[in-house]
C-alpha cells in the first residue's frame, strides 16, 4: 500500500529544519585561510582608523590661518621646509607661512591643519603660492574618523568577505576564530546511476546530482565526504547510510525518497530510529524532499531529479549548515523583479522556477520540469510563484531568490 503523505508549507519545513541546527564550536585558522568562513567572535578595533591625522592627497601641509585672504589677485606664498613620504613623520613644526610637502597617507606634521593639493598651487624651487583660503581640517583625514579603538566593527556570525579580511589585517588578526564547519557526506542512490566517466547503456543515466551538490557545497566553502552510489537493495543501502551518518554531521542523499518500489530511504530512516521532520513539502519541484534527524545528525533526503535536488539543497540544506556555524544570514538573498514571459500553468504548490535575472526582469531559464538539468546551468535565480489557481503573466511583479551570492539574507520573507 502506498504511503499517504501530507505536505507542509515551505516556510514550515524550513523552520523545522532550523530547530535542529546546533553549533559545532569554533577553531582558529590563519588569516589567509579565513575567507568564506563564519566569524565566531566579534572583530574589535585595537586602534583608531586612521591611527593619526593624515593627508588624503599628495600636496602641501599648511596652517589654514595663513591662507586667509588668498585669491587670484592676492596669491599667498609659503616656504617649503620639508618633505614627508607615506610612512614618514616630519620632525619639524610649521611656523607662519611655511609648508611641508606631503604624500598621500602621511601623518600631518605638527602645526598643520590643512592640506593643499598639488594642482591648487604654483610651485617654485623652494616655495608655493595659493589662490584660495583653506578651512581648518580641509583635506585632512582625522584620527578615528573611520573606526575608533574598542569599537565592535563586525559582529560574530558574519561571513568573512574580502573587506572583512582587510579589517582583520588592519587590527593585527594573524589568526581568526571561526565556526567549525559541519562534516557533510553525499550518497547518491539508484541502480540506474553510472559514474560520470562510464559509457551510457540502455536504462542507465550518469550521476549528475552528486557532482552538483559537491559544487554547491564548494560554493559555500565546504569540503565533503563521498559515499559513492548505493544500489537499490535495502540491506546494502542501510549499511552505507548507517556508516555515513555515524561519520558526518549531515548526510545528503539523492533519490530514494519517493514512494516507488525501490525507494528505500523511508525504511532506512525507520531502521535508524530517526525522527522524520517531514516527508512532503508543498513545493514544485521537490515535493518528496524528506528531512530526518538521527542522534543529532541531519539526514537530508533530496529528490533524484536534478532540478528538485538543486532546489532542495538551496532551500533546506544551505540554511541548516549556516545555522550550525552560527551565521547571522541563513537564506538566499531575495528581490522583486518583473516577469519576462507568461507562466500560465496554475499549481496548488509553491513553485521554484530556475530563471535568468538581469537586475530588472526575470524569465524561466529554459526547460523547467523537475528532471531538467539545462535550466540549472543557465539560471542565476529562482522565481518563486505562490500556489493557487491562477497563472502569472508578462509584466507581473514576482519574488526572486538570487543564487551564487557570497552572503545571503537574514530573513525568510517569501
Amino acid at each position: 500500500m502506498v504511503e499517504k503523505r501530507t505536505p507542509i508549507a515551505v516556510s514550515a519545513a524550513i523552520k523545522q529544519v532550523l530547530e535542529h541546527a546546533f553549533p559545532l564550536g569554533s577553531e582558529k585558522v590563519d588569516l589567509e585561510d579565513s575567507y568564506g568562513r563564519i566569524l565566531a567572535e566579534p572583530i574589535v578595533a585595537s586602534t583608531d582608523v586612521p591611527p593619526f591625522n593624515r593627508s588624503p592627497y599628495d600636496g602641501y601641509a599648511i596652517r589654514s590661518a595663513d591662507s586667509t585672504g588668498a585669491s587670484g589677485e592676492n596669491r599667498i606664498a609659503f616656504n617649503v621646509i620639508d618633505h614627508i613620504g607615506a610612512g614618514e613623520v616630519s620632525a619639524k613644526m610649521l611656523n607662519a607661512h611655511e609648508a611641508i610637502r606631503i604624500m598621500t597617507g602621511a601623518q600631518l606634521p605638527d602645526g598643520a591643519d590643512a592640506v593643499v593639493m598639488f594642482e591648487q598651487t604654483v610651485e617654485t624651487p623652494d616655495a608655493i603660492t595659493i589662490r584660495k583660503p583653506f578651512e581648518p581640517l580641509e583635506n585632512v583625514s582625522l584620527q578615528g574618523e573611520d573606526v575608533q579603538k574598542g569599537e565592535v566593527v563586525i559582529d560574530s556570525g558574519s561571513f568573512i568577505n574580502p573587506g572583512t579580511i582587510a579589517l582583520l589585517a588592519t587590527f593585527g588578526y594573524s589568526q581568526v576564530l571561526v565556526a567549525k564547519q559541519p562534516v557533510v557526506g553525499i550518497l547518491s542512490t539508484g541502480t540506474e546511476l553510472l559514474d560520470v566517466g562510464d559509457e551510457l547503456v540502455p536504462g542507465k543515466i550518469r550521476n549528475s546530482n552528486g557532482p552538483m551538490i559537491v559544487a554547491q557545497l564548494k560554493r559555500m566553502g565546504f569540503r565533503c565526504k563521498m559515499y559513492g552510489m548505493s544500489i537499490d537493495r535495502l540491506d546494502e543501502s542501510f549499511n552505507v547510510v548507517k556508516k555515513a551518518a555515524e561519520e558526518t554531521d549531515c548526510l545528503i542523499t539523492t533519490g530514494g525518497v519517493s514512494v516507488g518500489d525501490f525507494d528505500f530511504l523511508p525504511a532506512i530512516y525507520k531502521r535508524l530510529g530517526a525522527e522524520v521532520l517531514f516527508n512532503k513539502v508543498a513545493m514544485r519541484p521537490g515535493s518528496v524532499t524528506t528531512v530526518a534527524v538521527a542522534n543529532g545528525k541531519y539526514l537530508f533526503g533530496l529528490s533524484g531529479n536534478p532540478s528538485a535536488c538543486f532546489t532542495g539543497f538551496e532551500l533546506f540544506v544551505r540554511p541548516a549548515l549556516l545555522k550550525m556555524m552560527g551565521a547571522g544570514k541563513l537564506f538566499l538573498p531575495h528581490t522583486k523583479a518583473v516577469l519576462g514571459e507568461d507562466f500560465t500553468k496554475a499549481n496548488p504548490f509553491t513553485r521554484f522556477i530556475r530563471a535568468s535575472y538581469d537586475g530588472e526582469t526575470v524569465s524561466p531559464a529554459g526547460f523547467n520540469k523537475s528532471n531538467a538539468v539545462s535550466s540549472i546551468a543557465r539560471g542565476n535565480a529562482l522565481i518563486v510563484l505562490p500556489g493557487g489557481t491562477r497563472g502569472f503573466h508578462l509584466g507581473d511583479a514576482v519574488d526572486v531568490l538570487l543564487l551564487g551570492a557570497e552572503e545571503g539574507s537574514g530573513k525568510w520573507q517569501l
